[in-house]
């Protein structure tokens, strides 16, 4: 089941779109739970008690708090929501990059178009939550992989460093075949989440945590494909 919150304050718009959104779920033969809120104010006061949204649907332009001040708020605590923001003005896009939104629409959304981000939500989902499984200290952990930022390899164990760091006595060649398509190796040492990846030069890679690693000769332009391949 997937759970929906649309912040607009258009009424007009919020139905219409909760519509389509209903259509969508009908076709896939999924089920949903979808809230509306006519403010951004409105989705917070929400939010601090439920936390478990999955796709969250943004106008920008809503009174005091506009859709991508409320993004920013939300990015900082949950990197797993799929936001997308619905919107009449082109020139509020390039706002958006830092909290990473899946898409951006354009007013008047058509239900095709609406269809087919909500299929690229509903897989980016689906890839969250894959998870590694490690023992440590006797006990069994889960991490989701879309936590994990980078992995490192020192002499035999292998340290994942995310929202916490965990170090294992592996290989890094066995840990990278329990990763996904989202993890790229840039080094001897080093494999990163392609997610986390705010910049690339031809011999580092920058991370959006504001760690830099080394990328080893020759991988400039293959990190560059396996990005364009992944987003």
């Amino acid at each position: 089941m997937y759970k929906f919150a649309i912040c607009d304050d258009e009424q007009a718009d919020l139905a219409y779109v909760k519509e389509i959104i209903e259509q969508w779920v009908k076709v896939r033969g999924s089920s949903a739970e979808i809230k509306t809120f006519p403010s951004a104010e409105s989705f917070l006061f929400t939010y601090e008690e439920e936390k478990d949204f999955d796709i969250l649907l943004l106008d920008i332009e809503m009174g005091k708090m506009s859709g991508v001040e409320l993004a920013k708020l939300i990015r900082k605590e949950n990197k797993s929501i799929q936001i997308i923001f619905v919107t009449g003005y082109m020139e509020y896009i390039s706002e958006g990059y830092d909290v990473e939104a899946l898409h951006y629409l354009l007013k008047p959304v058509t239900k095709e178009k609406l269809h087919q981000v909500l299929e690229r939500a509903a897989g980016r989902i689906q890839v969250q939550e894959r998870v590694l499984l490690l023992e440590t200290s006797g006990e069994m952990r889960r991490i989701p992989l879309y936590e994990i930022e980078w992995l490192e390899v020192q002499k035999n164990y292998v340290t994942i460093h995310g929202a916490e760091d965990y170090s294992i006595k592996r290989s890094l060649k066995e840990m990278s075949g329990e990763l996904d398509e989202r993890f790229f190796q840039i080094h001897r040492s080093y494999i990163v989440n392609l997610s986390c990846v705010k910049k690339i030069t031809k011999n580092e890679v920058f991370l959006k945590s504001g760690m830099n690693l080394p990328l080893s000769r020759g991988l400039y332009d293959k990190i560059n494909q396996a990005m364009i391949k992944y987003f």
